[in-house]
């Protein structure tokens, strides 16, 4: 680390790369494919960019300090990263992940590995002693969001990790909702965390990556590996734009926190609204652990209208706010988890998680907090039946 012991520090001069020609203030993007040689066997510190690049070196080094592990990786996607992390497994291991996560990770462990041998059951990691029970000789990994996408349901990280640990089980953390601006699973004994740096991290929604950081010194070296031999990197002009958007980070999710848990205070009281899911709120679920382990809620709300309500109408007139995959941007998303984040989860399956038909999740962006409460506002109002 530098001269500086804040976060908000760390986000501007962490995992700083001097280009020693230049002497640039910003990391340069070598949008290069290889790199000379001098000779045969000489072992360069670069030679082929799936390998390394200086750029994905310096947004590696970045996210590792700011996760506070040993090693960061960055890659082509969120997927691609949890993808990287899964191949650290073999047939005939089991992987347990949270009650309700992400589509396309249950869909990867469903249609992809399973084929391959790689056994996943779903647990409700929010209850230890459903944890412990779970924790079968075949077990090998629990794969964590905190708070879960989409009812942003709240793990205790530190007490999930401490049964994982004593069974010899690794932690692996989803933490793009929070962002270790947030949250920050290693040091609550996590194994290995995971973002879609699609989302907040990159923030404009501009760019598509993920990034892993590892803590122990053994996986960082089984996970570049796969890394390179995989090859699901980002190019050199994404890391650079991510180097960039991290700057940023705070300040935006400083907005971001504000604006959701003025929404999420609204839509509590409004009574149109069935039920609101946020973790910022008093008497959520996991409020208090969540008090403990992250910075504040997070700036991800999901809800339920009342049924004399239609959540198609609410959608179709929501006039600021952008019906769309994805999260984290600087502009407020809206989806229905049902038919697009979650649509690749079986519906049984998916209504015994809680996602019912009718929940909305929102991604509370940074406009004048007033301008999404009114589009809120009129959106319900649209809606309301007969």
């Amino acid at each position: 680390m530098g001269n500086y012991r804040r976060m908000e520090s760390a986000l501007i001069r962490g995992g700083a790369f001097e280009d020693g020609q230049t002497r640039s203030v910003n990391v340069p993007i070598y949008q290069t494919s290889t790199y000379a040689q001098t000779e045969l066997e000489g072992k360069p510190k670069w030679e082929y960019s799936r390998t390394g690049n200086p750029t994905r070196a310096a947004l590696e080094a970045l996210i590792a300090e700011l996760e506070g592990g040993s090693a960061g990786f960055a890659f082509g996607s969120g997927m691609a990263a949890i993808a990287a992390v899964l191949n650290l497994f073999r047939s005939g291991d089991r992987i347990l992940i949270s009650g309700n996560v992400y589509g396309g990770t249950y869909r990867i462990l469903e249609q992809v590995f399973a084929p391959f041998g790689l056994k996943c059951d779903i647990v409700d990691t929010a209850d230890p002693e459903a944890v412990e029970a779970a924790m079968a000789r075949d077990v090998v990994a629990i794969l964590i969001e905190s708070p879960a996408n989409p009812l942003l349901t709240v793990t205790d990280l530190a007490m999930v990790a401490g049964i994982a640990r004593a069974h010899g089980v690794l932690t692996v953390v989803d933490n793009t909702f929070m962002t270790p601006y947030l949250q920050r699973p290693l040091e609550l004994g996590a194994d290995i965390v995971v973002h879609s740096a699609t989302k907040y991290l990159g923030g404009h929604s501009d760019l598509v990556a993920g990034l892993a950081v590892v803590k122990d010194a053994h996986l960082a070296e089984r996970l570049g590996f796969i890394q390179n031999a995989t090859g699901a990197v980002p190019g050199p002009f994404d890391c650079f734009l991510l180097i960039r958007g991290i700057k940023t980070l705070a300040v935006r999710m400083d907005r971001h926190v504000e604006n959701a848990e003025a929404v999420a205070r609204w839509l509590s009281a409004h009574p149109a609204v069935e039920r609101v899911y946020y973790p910022g709120l008093p008497g959520a679920q996991g409020f208090e652990v969540n008090r403990r382990q992250a910075k504040s809620g997070g700036a991800m709300i999901s809800f339920t209208l009342r049924p004399q309500h239609s959540f198609r109408t609410f959608f179709r007139t929501l006039k600021l706010i952008t019906l769309a995959e994805s999260l984290g941007g600087v502009e407020s998303l809206v989806c229905h988890p049902a038919t697009m984040t979650h649509a690749s989860i079986p519906r049984e399956l998916r209504l015994r998680m809680g996602i019912s038909d009718n929940l909305i999740r929102l991604s509370v962006g940074i406009e004048h907090v007033d301008d999404l409460i009114e589009d809120l506002e009129q959106a319900i109002e649209a809606s309301r039946e007969g």
